[in-house]
């Protein structure tokens, strides 16, 4: 592949100093014990008058003795200490999530599946974690709760006999019997604060993802498709219901949106708008649309940063969360001229996030590639840590820093993790790992277990961020439509050697890791370059073509290739590893979940085939029930060790 001229400039972000101790590099379980050893923080809620806080926390009190995760919630109210929250007994763990407050601040509304463990229903408590009340006598999932303003209601996402949980990532049902005849409809209702009575207000055909209260509480705003809610979200549209059940239309755009909110005068709703390539992965522009007419306007258009969550504080004023060059940072948007500027956090990323009414308190959930997550609170300027999970967390790395380089038009930007132990005399190897997506961004995170197994094993690890990603506006995200595996993968190509440039990398020892996307990449590096020594390739696809009738999400292709394949297959042929098959060379690992239906097993078989055939070094390792990604710790400590011990194998 011809490779452009570039110039590295390189931003060092103080991440932590380097370490020159000589360390023995922790054992895959040992590293994977660590990190289960930290809670995980989420779904944090704010009281409407910020004194009072609530979070999500999960852990893993037995280990691999008992590797499901375990959640808890927790209210924490001005200087007293945190409160357990729970539909238990206060001792045992259950699952519990959501927590939200009511509109006055006295009580909180919270989803657990106590006693039994197994069925989920709304709980009421009073703001202090005490006095806790059943509301719901439900049969199904139910997920996403809000008050509505008034206080009278509690709107949630329900469905009424679910056959296998939501999410294309999951894993898979199987595929037996006829064929599309079941049918997951995800619906919004409303429950009676007072009296526990549920009304779903969306038809049965339409799967709904995500909703607003209007200011008036008697609307709600909505996105849905019709059909398979896993594979139609590419194509979802916006609509009002009342809470008598009246829905209409508002708006069908020829982008994907996400996070309805209704400004403060009920009279627009605030959406994010793009090209996003995964429901939960979202990054776009703001766009208002009018709630009586429907016309929408972008009031970002150019914004070189990518709006992931909206919060209305005023009439025309926001607090976001938006990516931007590697980071998940608070932004204040004035919607009235576009107006940005970003409330630090620069080098972090931040998971969760809520705000009051005005704006002038937040809490969140921060975590960096040095710190684990913890609950903040307080001014977004100046927020107060409020959890501990860990006062000495477990180092992985020495440090990270951002780097910038040009490519043509485009100035990418990626993260260079140096090895723990870290030596300036010393060259080392190096592993890319390229993000999925591709509408995604590799951000800032401790919990990240791959890079801690590569960099405590003594690897360099570099993460770009290609066109194609978030993080420098709309245009940049979609920079790579109907060009995957051209441009975006010059701009890793040339970042890989702005981080070459650094000095401290052995350029002939290079090793390329990714998934699903990045996995795609992968094994389109195995047939377009013998740079790399050794690649590792996991969910890859390597037939767009096969792939678009083999996979349950194909809606998600067409934004992106312009066509069906049926329509334009050349556009999908010119992008397939299986092309340019006949150039692959270096020793590859592949990696697939069974029951994966985002990139389904038969795309890891079609691949290994083609690297048996042709002589290439290969394993394939197909995790048995996984889906998309390997939950069994078993599974995630083999694909750790697995993975270092290819790279070991072919790059020391």
């Amino acid at each position: 592949m011809k490779r452009t001229l570039f110039a590295a400039t390189i931003a060092i972000m103080a991440c932590a100093s380097a370490s020159s101790a000589a360390q023995a590099p922790p054992s895959m379980p040992t590293l994977l014990q660590a990190f289960f050893s930290l809670p995980g923080y989420g779904q944090v809620a704010i009281s409407p008058d910020g004194s009072g806080v609530a979070w999500q926390e999960t852990t893993r009190p037995g280990g691999f003795a008992h590797p499901m995760p375990e959640s808890a919630l927790y209210v924490q109210r001005g200087l007293n200490a945190p409160v357990r929250l729970t539909a238990g007994d206060g001792h045992t763990f259950y699952d519990e999530s959501d927590p939200v407050w009511s509109p006055d601040g006295r009580t909180i509304a919270f989803i657990s599946n106590a006693p039994t463990k197994k069925q989920k229903q709304l709980f009421l408590a009073d703001a202090d974690g005490t006095n806790v009340r059943q509301l719901t006598h439900l049969t199904g999932a139910v997920q996403v709760l809000r008050w509505s303003p008034n206080g009278r209601f509690i709107a949630a996402l329900s469905i009424a006999r679910p056959h296998r949980p939501s999410g294309a990532t999951s894993v898979g049902a199987r595929q037996v019997g006829v064929i599309g005849s079941v049918i997951d409809e995800q619906r919004l209702a409303i429950v009676d604060a007072a009296t526990g009575t549920l009304r779903e207000l969306t038809p049965s055909n339409a799967y709904v993802y995500e909703y607003g209260w209007a200011p008036d509480s008697r609307r709600l705003a909505y996105t849905y498709a019709y059909g398979n809610g896993d594979n139609n979200w590419w194509i979802a549209r916006l609509a009002v219901v009342t809470t008598a059940g009246v829905t209409h239309d508002l708006f069908r755009p020829s982008f994907q949106i996400n996070a309805p909110a209704w400004s403060p005068d009920g009279r627009s709703i605030a959406v994010i708008g793009g090209i996003m390539s995964d429901f939960g992965s979202v990054g776009g522009d703001v766009y208002l649309v009018n709630a009586a007419t429907g016309r929408a306007r972008d009031v970002t258009p150019g914004t070189r940063v990518s709006f992931s969550a909206l919060h209305w504080t005023g009439r025309a004023q926001m607090l976001t969360l938006a990516h931007s060059l590697g980071s998940l940072m608070i932004v204040h948007l004035n919607t009235a001229n576009g107006a940005t500027s970003a409330i630090g956090y620069r080098g972090e990323s931040i998971y969760s996030f809520d705000a009051t009414p005005n704006g002038s308190r937040i809490a969140l959930v921060r975590t960096s590639f040095t710190r684990p997550a913890d609950v903040w609170a307080g001014s977004p300027a100046h927020p107060v840590q409020l959890t501990h999970g860990t006062t000495a967390p477990p180092r992985f790395l020495s440090k990270a820093v951002s780097i910038r380089w040009s490519d043509g038009a485009y100035r990418p930007q990626g993260w260079l993790i140096y090895p723990l132990g870290f030596q300036p005399h010393n060259r080392y190897p190096l592993v890319m790992i390229v993000h999925g997506g591709p509408s995604a961004e590799s951000l800032p995170a401790y919990a990240n277990t791959t890079i801690a197994a590569l960099a405590s094993h003594g690897y360099f690890v570099f993460e770009p961020n290609p066109r194609g990603s978030f993080g420098q506006g709309e245009a940049y995200t979609r920079a790579n439509i109907k060009d995957f595996g051209y441009g975006d993968w010059r701009d890793d190509v040339t970042g890989m050697d702005a981080a070459i440039g650094t000095g401290h990398v052995d350029p002939k020892r290079l090793g390329l890791y990714g998934w699903s996307y990045g996995g795609y990449m992968a094994m389109w590096a195995e047939t377009q370059t013998r740079r790399f020594g050794a690649i590792v390739a996991g969910a890859g696809v390597v037939d767009w073509l096969s792939y678009y009738g083999q996979n349950d999400i194909d809606q998600w292709m067409i934004p992106f290739f312009g066509a069906s394949v049926y329509d334009d297959p050349a556009v999908y042929a010119k992008s397939s590893p299986i092309t340019f098959i006949l150039h692959s060379h270096t020793p590859v690992l592949i990696l697939q979940g069974e029951r994966d239906e985002e990139v389904p097993a038969p795309q890891a078989f079609e691949f290994y085939h083609a690297m048996k055939t042709l002589g290439v070094p290969s394993t394939l390792v197909v995790y048995a029930d996984e889906g998309h990604g390997p939950r069994k710790p078993a599974n995630q400590i083999d694909v750790l060790e697995r993975t270092v011990g290819w790279f070991d194998r072919y790059l020391r």
